[in-house]
């Protein structure tokens, strides 16, 4: 029997299936990537826009390029992979998504078992306290977003030098590992 074949019977059965995503199922839809050909990191310097440094150095630049990212999301519509990856969650009991990506497209396109390992560019949280707060736009000029207990408010993504939350990235390793079927796309 031809792998094509072993595999479609596979997925005809109620398996546990996990799948990793990142940058690649996204470029489709137009978002930037972080290292390709034309890739955000050839453009901006990390150290400059995606570190608790650079955040506290100079919260306003920070701030203002990932609204202009936020803004560019905005625009951008899920492709076909994240319907695809949507639709195969409705038909596998345990399914579990598993993403690099910020942008918020899987869940747009209808998944709901993400684990986020990145965070999301389209939530905040409050610097000092952690506090996860949704979303607060950045206008160039306006005073910086503040918490109620005075922090200021980040985006909820996870800068370089950041762990990756580790509820979040256990959770997601557990899945991996108790999976029939593992599938890793556009990483």
């Amino acid at each position: 029997m031809m792998f094509s074949e072993k595999l479609i019977q596979l997925m005809r059965t109620d398996i546990k299936v996990c799948v990793l995503t990142g940058a690649g199922v996204s470029a489709e839809s137009g978002v930037p990537t972080f290292r390709g050909t034309d890739g955000l990191w050839k453009k901006f310097h990390p150290e400059e826009l995606a570190n608790v440094d650079a955040f506290l150095n100079n919260p306003e630049l920070v701030m203002a390029w990932y609204q202009h990212r936020r803004e560019l999301i905005d625009k951008i519509e899920p492709n076909l992979g994240h319907y695809c990856l949507a639709r195969m969650e409705r038909y596998f009991t345990d399914f579990a998504l598993v993403t690099q990506n910020v942008d918020g497209l899987h869940r747009r396109a209808g998944s709901q078992k993400i684990y986020e390992l990145h965070g999301n560019i389209l939530h905040n949280k409050c610097f000092q306290c952690g506090k996860s707060i949704q979303r607060v736009d950045f206008e160039d000029g306006e005073e910086l977003p503040r918490c109620e207990c005075g922090g200021l408010i980040r985006p909820d993504v996870v800068w370089f030098g950041e762990m990756l939350p580790e509820k979040i990235l256990t959770s997601a390793i557990n899945k991996a590992v108790e999976a029939d079927l593992f599938f890793s796309i556009g990483t």
